[in-house]
C-alpha cells in the first residue's frame, strides 16, 4: 500500500493531508465540509484527492493503509441539541443532580445574576430514582431495587429513549449496584446504548461523574451510526487499511474503543494540533510553545510544555460538564467566518456567531450577506480573490465591500477600508486576549514561548497576534492550514483511566496503591494488544491528583508505575510542590496533604513518520508575484508590499516585512516588524527585526 491520509473534519472545511510512503512526499488538501452529515465531505475530499493524484476513487482507497479522523460528530450533536434520546437512572433521593450541577450559576458566571443555566442533556421526566444507597467508604446502606429498576427500564423504554445513562451515589467505592443494574437493563432492552458511571469515569464528585455519563450515553447512538456509516462506505468502495479515531486526550484509538466510550471523542478535531505543534517545536530545539489554529468558526490556543501536551479533566462543551481527560484547548468563537456586529451602544464585535461552510462569508458569493473576517481580510488586500484555496474557489470583493458598508461602515460613519481596519483590530485583540488568558491561567507567561500558527486563516493572523502578546518567534509549519490533520498522522494510541483514592497522603498505602494502578495498566495494554501494537511499542504512565488538605481542586502530577514505592512518594511530593508553585505562586511544603485519585495512562507508539525534506532551490532568487496595496495595522493605511509564491519557496528564503506570502491553502501577512526565514523543512519561521535566524 502506497497512502497514508490525515482528515480533520471541521466547521467550514474538512482538512486533508496525504503522505505517499514510496517517496516520503506529502501534501494538503481543503474540502468544504457538510455538516448535515460529515461523512459526505469526507468522502467527496478523498474523491478529490483521487482526482489530484490521477486515479479513480476505488484506486486510491486499494493503496491506503491508513485513515486517522478527528470527527466533530459528537461536539455537534451536543452543540446543536441532536444527540440521542437519553434516560438517566440513579438513586433515589438525587434525580435532579444533573439540574443542579455545582450550584445556581458556574465558576465563569459566578457573579452574573442574569445567567441562565443550559437546559439538561436529560429532561426531569426521563430522569427516573432508584431504590439503592452505597456510602462513600463503600458499604452498602439500601440494597438495590431491581423490581423498581425493572419498572424504570420500562417506563423509559415506552418513552422512545435509545440510550440510558446509570449513575448511582458512591458507585466509585463500590460498583455492585451498577453492575447489578447492567445485567438488569441489557436483559429487558438489550438494543439501549447503555453507560455505566463506574465504567465511564470511575471517581469522585457526583457532579462531574453524572454529567459525564449522561454525556457519553447522550452522543453514544450518533457517534456510533456515524462511525458505522463511514466503515461500511469505505469497506463499499474497497479501503483494505486501518481506520483509527483521533481522541480527545490527543491519541488515537480504533473505531471499536471509541464506539464503547464516545465521549472521549468529544473534542477530538483540535486535538491533533497540539501534536503537531510539539512535533515543529523540537525541529527549532525547543519543547514550549504556543499552538494557536484559527479556521472558519473558532480560534483554539494550546500549550505544549516539557515536551507534554497539556491536558485537563475539567473540560466543557456548551457549558455542559465532562471530566474525561481532554488535550486543554481554550476555544474562541473567533475566525474566518466570524460574523461582524454592533450592539445597542454601537460598539463593535466580531463573533461568536458565524457564517460557517454555508452560505459562508458573503465573499464566498453562496447568498451570505453579513460581513465577516475573511470579508475584511479580502477588502485590506491580504487575500487575493483569484488565488483563494489555490485558485479552486473565486471570491466576491464586491460583495464584501456591500456587507461591510451596510453593516458596520455606514452606522459608524467610516469608510469600508476604515470599517475593516477596525473589523481586524477587534479580531486581533479577541484571540490574543484569549491566548493570554489561557496562558496565564496554567501558569506560563507567553512571552516566552515558542508561537505555532495553524489553521486557513492562521498565518495571515498569526504575525499580529504575536505582535500584541509580545512574542519574538513564530513558526508557520508547511502543513500549518491542516495541522490538526497533520498531528493526526504523528498521534500514538492512548488509553487513559481512574480510580477514586482519597485519603490523606501519609496514610497512602505503596502496596495497595500500585495494585490499582497495575491493574489499570494491565487493562490498557490489553487494549493496546487488541490494536496490534507490539510489546516493545507500549508504555504506561501513573499520575495522581493532589491536594492541600482543604483545597478543592487538585493537582495532577506524573509517574513511572515502577516507581510508585514507599522510596518513590517523595519525588511524587516534590512534583506536587512545584508544580502548584507553577500554577499558583506558592507551596506550602510541610502543610498535611490529601490524595483524591489514581490515574494510568498507556501508550502505543506508532512507527514515525519520516517525511521527504523541503526540495533544495537557490534561495537568492524570490518568487515574487504582483505587488499589491495591503493595510499595515501599524500606520491604518493601505501601502504597496511585494507578494511571494509560498509553493515555491526554498529553504534559505528570506522575506523583509511588510509582505505577503500567498499559498495554495493559506496566506501569511509578515507585519512591518518581522520578517521570514524558510527553515529545511520549509517552514517559515517569521522572527522580529533584528533577531538572527539559521536554517
Amino acid at each position: 500500500m502506497t497512502y497514508l491520509v490525515g482528515i480533520d473534519v471541521g466547521g467550514t472545511f474538512t482538512d486533508f493531508v496525504i503522505v505517499d510512503e514510496r517517496d516520503r512526499s506529502y501534501r494538503a488538501h481543503k474540502s468544504p465540509s457538510t455538516p448535515a452529515d460529515p461523512s459526505e465531505g469526507l468522502l467527496r475530499g478523498l474523491r478529490e484527492i483521487a482526482e489530484l493524484l490521477g486515479l479513480a476513487l476505488e484506486d486510491f482507497l486499494a493503496e491506503l493503509s491508513l485513515i486517522v479522523h478527528g470527527t466533530t460528530v459528537t461536539t455537534n450533536a451536543v452543540l446543536t441539541g441532536r444527540g440521542a434520546g437519553t434516560g438517566l437512572l440513579t438513586t433515589e433521593g438525587f434525580r435532579d443532580v444533573l439540574e443542579m450541577r455545582r450550584g445556581v450559576r458556574s465558576r465563569e458566571h459566578l457573579y452574573d445574576n442574569t445567567y441562565v443555566a443550559p437546559p439538561p442533556l436529560v429532561p426531569r421526566a426521563r430522569r427516573l430514582p432508584v431504590p439503592e444507597r452505597v456510602d462513600a467508604a463503600g458499604e452498602v446502606r439500601t440494597p438495590l431495587d431491581r423490581e423498581a429498576l425493572a419498572r424504570a427500564v420500562t417506563q423509559l423504554v415506552d418513552d422512545g429513549v435509545e440510550a440510558l445513562a446509570v449513575c448511582f451515589m458512591h458507585a466509585y467505592a463500590n460498583d455492585e449496584h451498577e453492575r447489578q443494574a447492567r445485567a438488569v437493563i441489557e436483559e429487558l432492552a438489550p438494543d439501549l446504548f447503555l453507560s455505566v458511571s463506574s465504567e465511564v469515569l470511575p471517581q469522585v464528585r457526583i457532579n462531574d461523574r453524572v454529567s459525564t455519563t449522561v454525556m457519553n450515553s447522550y452522543v453514544g447512538p450518533v457517534l456510533r451510526r456515524y462511525v458505522d456509516r463511514l466503515v461500511a462506505g469505505l469497506a463499499e468502495l474497497g479501503f483494505p487499511g486501518l481506520l483509527l479515531v483521533l481522541q480527545s486526550n490527543g491519541g488515537v484509538a480504533t473505531p471499536e474503543l471509541v464506539s464503547r466510550l464516545p465521549a472521549t471523542t468529544v473534542l477530538s478535531g483540535p486535538a491533533g494540533g497540539p501534536v503537531a505543534g510539539l512535533a515543529h517545536a523540537r525541529e527549532r530545539g525547543v519543547s514550549d510553545c504556543i499552538v494557536v489554529d484559527m479556521g472558519g468558526t473558532s480560534y483554539d490556543a494550546s500549550i505544549v510544555k516539557d515536551g507534554e501536551v497539556q491536558t485537563t479533566r475539567e473540560g466543557e462543551i456548551d457549558r455542559h460538564p465532562i471530566s474525561l481527560p481532554m488535550t486543554d484547548v481554550h476555544t474562541v468563537g473567533a475566525g474566518g467566518g466570524s460574523i461582524a456586529w454592533l450592539d445597542d451602544g454601537g460598539l463593535l464585535h466580531l463573533g461568536p456567531q458565524s457564517a460557517g461552510a454555508h452560505p459562508g462569508p458573503a465573499a464566498y458569493g453562496r447568498g451570505g450577506t453579513e460581513p465577516t473576517c475573511t470579508d475584511a481580510d479580502l477588502v485590506l488586500g491580504y487575500l487575493d480573490p483569484q488565488y483563494f484555496l489555490g485558485g479552486r474557489m473565486a471570491l466576491r470583493p464586491d460583495l464584501a465591500r456591500e456587507a461591510i458598508e451596510r453593516r458596520i461602515a455606514q452606522p459608524l460613519g467610516l469608510d469600508v477600508t476604515a470599517a475593516a481596519g477596525a473589523m481586524l483590530e477587534v479580531i486581533t485583540l479577541i484571540m490574543a486576549a484569549g491566548t493570554k488568558d489561557m496562558a496565564f491561567k496554567r501558569g506560563f507567561d507567553p512571552r516566552e514561548l515558542l508561537l505555532v500558527s495553524a489553521g486557513g486563516a492562521g498565518p495571515l493572523h498569526a504575525g499580529m497576534i504575536a505582535e500584541e502578546l509580545d512574542i519574538e518567534r513564530v513558526v508557520i509549519p508547511r502543513m500549518s492550514a491542516v495541522l490538526c490533520a497533520f498531528g493526526m498522522l504523528l498521534a500514538d494510541l492512548r488509553h487513559d483511566y481512574v480510580r477514586s483514592y482519597s485519603r490523606p497522603w501519609d496514610q497512602l498505602d505503596p502496596a495497595h496503591a500500585g495494585d490499582l494502578v497495575d491493574r489499570m495498566v494491565a487493562t490498557g495494554m490489553a487494549a493496546l494488544e487488541q490494536e496490534g501494537i507490539a510489546p516493545a511499542d507500549r508504555s504506561a504512565v501513573g499520575s495522581a491528583d493532589l491536594r492541600y488538605r482543604g483545597q478543592h481542586h487538585e493537582v495532577s502530577v506524573t509517574f513511572d508505575p515502577a516507581s510508585l514505592s514507599a522510596e518513590g512518594l517523595g519525588a511524587i511530593e516534590d512534583a506536587f510542590h512545584r508544580r502548584h508553585e507553577e500554577l499558583y505562586g506558592f507551596s506550602s511544603r510541610g502543610r498535611p496533604m490529601d490524595i483524591v485519585s489514581l490515574r494510568a495512562t498507556t501508550l502505543g507508539r506508532r512507527p514515525d513518520l519520516r517525511l521527504q525534506p523541503a526540495a533544495a532551490g537557490d534561495p537568492s532568487r524570490l518568487p515574487c508575484r504582483t505587488p499589491r496595496p495591503v493595510y499595515l495595522p501599524s500606520t491604518g493605511t493601505m501601502e504597496t508590499v511585494q507578494v511571494y509564491d509560498g509553493d515555491l519557496l526554498v529553504p534559505g528564503h528570506r522575506i523583509v516585512g511588510p509582505a505577503v506570502v500567498e499559498a495554495a491553502t493559506t496566506t501569511l501577512f509578515v507585519p512591518e516588524r518581522f520578517d521570514v526565514l524558510v527553515d529545511r523543512s520549509g517552514n517559515l519561521i517569521m522572527h522580529r527585526k533584528g533577531l538572527e535566524e539559521h536554517i
